[in-house]
């Protein structure tokens, strides 16, 4: 074994100092301390050596180990000196070219467009609120009568932190973080990141939100329905706009929210999978038991909540049919949004 390792440290320096360029020198590394590199062979062979031997045998191993990695070391340096000298040598600058002009950075779309959502309920009347993206589940779930069961709070639907924590799932908890510092009435949004573990043409792991609000008295089903035909209406033009009965645990009576497809017209396309209608937001009466979780009396106020995707609503406004193309920094694709 000691002549193995004899001869494997004067091969490995010669092909060390033979190496011509970064490529071929990461080769001989692996060739020779990689897994299954010829160093790493030798040592598994000393657990067949005797007690006494091991020792003995391990600093020979770990000496050349040394010598080897020093070895590359300097190699490596030799090797990007002159790999610098060659591009310096190559590079030539022309002095008589124009001077390259600053090219000025835009808005992001998603920005653009969750300002432009802002100002239209900021006009009525809405208030704007923050909160942790990093939330507790007692707020991500439990105070939004989200059971222990609801598939939602499954591993593969939410970034667990730890079984208290979560990346939050939707900007609600906001919404309760409001409600336990403010009494009724009150009109609120909440715009903000929110984290899921999907990733297609409609989806990403981490994506915008704008949920909002409205507590007080005698507010009913057809305020809340006036108000987010209104927003939508002055979010997206002149579209037609449907209401259908869903179920969520935080709202009852709930539904989601209809517009026509922006891309196609109701044609029918990628983006509204053929139907001609897209969905835009989910929404509805918010249940008593939310609002006795946030220490309301159901039976003296109510309210409704609403829900929709910035990224759904920016690809609607500029006809975009993958949401991915948001986060791929393609500037050939933001300079179109100047």
């Amino acid at each position: 074994m000691k002549e193995k390792v004899a001869q494997l440290r004067e091969s490995a320096g010669i092909s060390i100092s033979q190496a011509e360029s970064l490529q071929q020198l990461d080769e001989i590394r692996i060739k020779l301390l990689g897994k299954k590199g010829a160093l790493t062979e030798i040592s598994k062979g000393m657990r067949d050596l005797t007690p006494a031997e091991r020792p003995v045998m391990g600093q020979l191993v770990n000496e050349t180990r040394e010598f080897i990695n020093k070895a590359l070391e300097e190699k490596n340096s030799e090797l990007k000196e002159k790999e610098k000298n060659a591009r310096l040598a190559n590079e030539v600058i022309d002095i008589t070219l124009p001077g390259k002009r600053n090219v000025l950075g835009t808005t992001h779309p998603i920005t653009e467009t969750m300002d432009f959502m802002k100002n239209i309920f900021i006009e009525m009347g809405f208030d704007i609120a923050d909160g942790p993206e990093v939330e507790k589940v007692a707020l991500n779930f439990d105070a939004l009568n989200i059971p222990e069961t609801h598939p939602s709070r499954d591993i593969t639907d939410t970034f667990y932190i730890n079984e208290e924590v979560v990346l939050r799932t939707q900007t609600s908890p906001v919404q309760i973080r409001y409600m336990q510092k403010h009494k009724p009435p009150f009109r609120m949004i909440c715009p903000g990141k929110v984290y899921r573990p999907d990733y297609d043409i409609s989806h990403t792991p981490m994506f915008h939100q704008m949920e909002g609000l409205m507590v007080g008295e005698n507010i009913s089903f057809a305020n809340f329905k006036a108000i987010l035909t209104q927003s939508l209406k002055r979010i997206f033009g002149d579209t037609e706009v449907r209401f259908r009965p869903h179920f969520f645990p935080f709202t009852e009576p709930s539904a989601e929210v209809d517009i026509q497809c922006a891309v196609c017209k109701g044609k029918g396309c990628r983006m509204c999978k053929d139907s001609g209608w897209v969905e835009i937001m989910g929404c509805g009466m918010v249940d008593p038991e939310v609002l006795k979780a946030v220490g309301y009396d159901p039976d003296e106020v109510s309210g409704f909540a609403f829900g929709m995707g910035i990224e759904r609503v920016a690809m609607l406004r500029h006809g975009i049919n993958d949401l991915r193309a948001f986060f791929e920094n393609d500037v050939r694709f933001l300079k179109q949004f100047k």
